[in-house]
């Protein structure tokens, strides 16, 4: 079963993955680094969450 996930981080993941496909990759720490500049998440966890939706989304987006 996989995670589920509240709506404000799929909403800003998916925002941030449509207004800049071309900074996102498939690789987390790569992201990582790209939420960061350009979100301004205090918290680590709430950034690893966006991230990590962020990173499936884009690897489903390719199939």
């Amino acid at each position: 079963m996989g995670n589920v996930r509240p709506t404000y981080i799929k909403r800003v993941a998916i925002e941030l993955v449509e207004k800049y496909p071309d900074r996102f990759t498939d690789d987390f720490e790569h992201n990582k680094t790209i939420v960061s500049e350009l979100t301004d998440v205090s918290s680590i966890v709430m950034r690893n969450r966006i991230t990590g939706y962020a990173t499936r989304y884009r690897k489903r987006e390719q199939l």
